[in-house]
């Protein structure tokens, strides 16, 4: 579909090859989510999200815990929002069959300048921002689902020591990364979907215990955050502002941290990783 896509540049087929992609990665989530149950004892705990629907726009921010996180989100989300899509650095596009899918799917690419390259151009100082802007426009007609792992990586209790994380089971959130997104479709969003995975009985390597059948609970809460509620303004040149909006993250964080402190307090396999990484 994408070899067609780039080959007949005719709107219309475009169109249908996006569309007809897009329908495939449902039904990847679909087969993951059939595979992942058929396998694996497992108890799923939804909390929240009755209010999504497949004609909205969103922006899901998630903690990252393990590589089953992707097929875990998409499986509870699949029919509840359109299919996610992911901001990707511009040279992933030139990586094969991988770049090219992700064009089918519309993932939107983002040139990001860096302080060096910007000193010797400072023409260039904005534009990135403004070319992405410009590759989002077509989600401006069709409703979308952009997914952020704040993190920015998988969680582990011996990383979350080494970085001296102030929360007992999450890494510090980047708050550049949504920002970024809010800035280039911030006026499109209508909620920000907050979403809290968890593992509490395979808490050390849930996706070696996916593969295996013995992934016995999952985890899934779903906070619905009106994009009126979320700090608005320029995060790159207001300083005051960029503040403002690290502290409105890290409010999330620390409660997304107590929830799980919550879920875990009385797991016995949490304290024996604790143990491990002190």
């Amino acid at each position: 579909m994408a070899v067609v896509k780039w080959l007949v540049p005719i709107p219309i087929v475009q169109h249908t090859m996006s569309y007809t992609a897009n329908r495939v990665m449902w039904l990847w989530a679909s087969i993951n989510n059939a595979t992942l149950n058929i396998i694996n004892p497992v108890e799923w705990q939804i909390e929240g999200g009755e209010a999504l629907t497949q004609q909205g726009w969103y922006l899901v921010i998630c903690n990252h815990q393990s590589w089953a996180d992707i097929v875990v989100l998409c499986s509870v989300l699949r029919n509840r929002i359109p299919m996610p899509k992911f901001f990707l650095k511009y040279e992933l596009l030139y990586v094969p069959f991988v770049g090219l899918a992700c064009w089918a799917l519309d993932m939107p690419f983002m040139r990001r300048y860096s302080k060096e390259y910007l000193a010797k151009h400072p023409e260039k100082k904005g534009q990135d921002l403004q070319t992405t802007r410009h590759s989002c426009g077509k989600f401006q007609y069709t409703p979308t689902t952009v997914v952020n792992y704040v993190e920015g990586t998988r969680h582990s209790y011996d990383k979350a020591k080494k970085r001296r994380s102030p929360y007992q089971h999450l890494l510090s959130p980047k708050s550049g990364g949504i920002a970024y997104t809010l800035a280039a479709m911030g006026e499109q969003f209508e909620y920000v979907v907050d979403v809290t995975l968890a593992y509490p009985d395979n808490i050390d390597k849930p996706f070696r215990d996916m593969l295996m059948g013995r992934l016995t609970k999952i985890v899934v809460k779903i906070d619905m955050i009106p994009i009126s509620q979320v700090p608005q303004g320029d995060y790159f040149n207001q300083p005051n502002f960029k503040r403002e909006f690290q502290t409105w993250l890290s409010s999330r964080w620390k409660d997304k941290d107590q929830y799980l402190d919550n879920l875990y307090r009385d797991g016995q396999e949490v304290q024996s990783i604790f143990d491990k990484a002190a």
